[in-house]
């Protein structure tokens, strides 16, 4: 008889404070289902929505509830609960306990636990859509992604408030499935290799108050960075300026230029995995001014010149190339079609790899938004992903290049 996928597993389950509560509920029948003991604790917003009653009933333990509990802290409870579990789901995370968690705040139960803990955490976002886009929500979920939180969702639809779009928590038969993900054995599929991501844009000098730029936030390659080094691998992130924290478990160069950028990644040299998701600057001026450029009712003429083509010079030929060297394509052609046919283009003239292709014109939110819709085309044809959160683009990236590497000859 084969044993229940999550037999033997401890899982913790936070539930905070928000309509996606209820949720939670299926959350555990399934996880028991899935032969796992689950505990949970619920924040005193979390049961105004469902109640500790219903929460013992269905994961048939006691439901824990208060920091200062004088039976359960007479033996440290909540270091116990944060420790004896194989992992912690928040679900949902709400704006609040995800800004809390951000600040390493541990007023309550549940902070306090996942501050102490030193086993992964799953964070099942859920909010009103205006929350979830705000910049403080944007950087706090940035910043626990860096410190090692997982994410998964918040998905895109019709919310409590009445409003449309992302912040609804994903399903439960979802978080069920990265929960069976995340505990199966370890999975460090990229162990041995080295990995080169470049991130954000470049920022290319006009004078010494004025740059040519662009709106690429740094999100995407930041994630890919740190997916790689959670299978293993041994990480070098080169990135532009960006409002990202460096991803933990990653060796991260910081540059401004395209030119810096090409002088970090030759230094990185050679890697197995090279991924180029910046946004480089595809010119720079000539002749930098070496003072502010002052009005003087004529329009100065600015002189370009072309900036290094960092993907191409990796990728050609050569005993340093990289086992798989993989780019990005950002167009504002919103034409599917067309643009998996810009990316194929792209793919022969470089001669990479893969290339990840994605629409960024301004209706779609990409740069600097936290979803993306990619098209990863390869030499066997383009393989179209849904809208995803951008960590999740990350995952499945990483996922499908640990698949491509064993037929692949390391770097030298």
């Amino acid at each position: 008889m084969t044993a229940a996928p999550l037999s033997g597993r401890h899982i913790l389950l936070v539930i905070a404070g928000g309509i996606a509560a209820y949720k939670a509920l299926e959350l555990i029948r399934r996880l028991k289902d899935g032969g796992a003991r689950v505990r949970c604790v619920l924040t005193k917003a979390g049961a105004e929505f469902v109640t500790p009653l219903s929460v013992a009933a269905l994961s048939g333990e006691k439901v824990h509830q208060e920091l200062l509990s004088l039976t359960d802290e007479s033996e440290m409870g909540h270091i116990r609960l944060a420790r004896e579990s194989d992992l912690i789901v928040v679900a949902p995370a709400t704006a609040d306990i995800l800004a809390r968690m951000a600040a390493g705040m541990a007023n309550d139960l549940a902070t306090a636990i996942l501050l102490a803990t030193d086993k992964p955490v799953l964070a099942a976002p859920a909010m009103n859509v205006e929350m979830w886009a705000k910049p403080v929500t944007q950087r706090n979920v940035a910043q626990l992604a860096a410190d090692g939180i997982q994410f998964i969702g918040p998905s895109a639809g019709d919310l409590a408030c009445g409003e449309t779009g992302a912040g609804r928590m994903t399903e439960p038969a979802d978080i069920l499935a990265r929960v069976e993900a995340l505990l199966a054995a370890p999975v460090q599929s990229l162990a041995g290799k080295t990995a080169l991501v470049t991130s954000g844009p470049t920022r290319e000098a006009i004078d010494p108050v004025r740059y040519i730029g662009n709106y690429s936030s740094g999100k995407q390659g930041h994630a890919i960075a740190a997916a790689l080094a959670r299978r293993g691998a041994h990480v070098t992130l080169v990135t532009g300026p960006t409002a990202q924290p460096d991803p933990a478990g990653v060796t991260v160069r910081h540059v401004e230029t395209g030119r810096e950028m090409l002088e970090a990644v030759e230094h990185a040299m050679p890697v197995d995995i090279a991924v180029f998701a910046a946004a480089v600057a595809d010119w720079r001026a000539a002749e930098p001014m070496a003072v502010k450029t002052k009005k003087s009712g004529e329009t100065p003429r600015l002189a370009l010149v072309e900036n290094p083509d960092i993907l191409a010079t990796v990728a050609k030929a050569g005993p340093k190339r990289p086992a798989l060297v993989i780019g990005f394509a950002a167009e504002t052609e919103s034409n599917a079609e067309a643009l998996i046919g810009r990316a194929q283009q792209k793919r022969a003239a470089k001669n990479c790899d893969w290339v990840i292709a994605n629409d960024v014109s301004p209706g779609t939110q990409v740069l600097g938004g936290a979803r993306n819709t990619v098209h990863v085309v390869s030499a066997n044809g383009a393989e179209s992903w849904p809208t995803l959160d951008k960590r999740e683009v990350a995952e499945r990236l990483v996922e499908r290049i640990a698949a491509a590497l064993p037929a692949r000859a390391p770097a030298a």
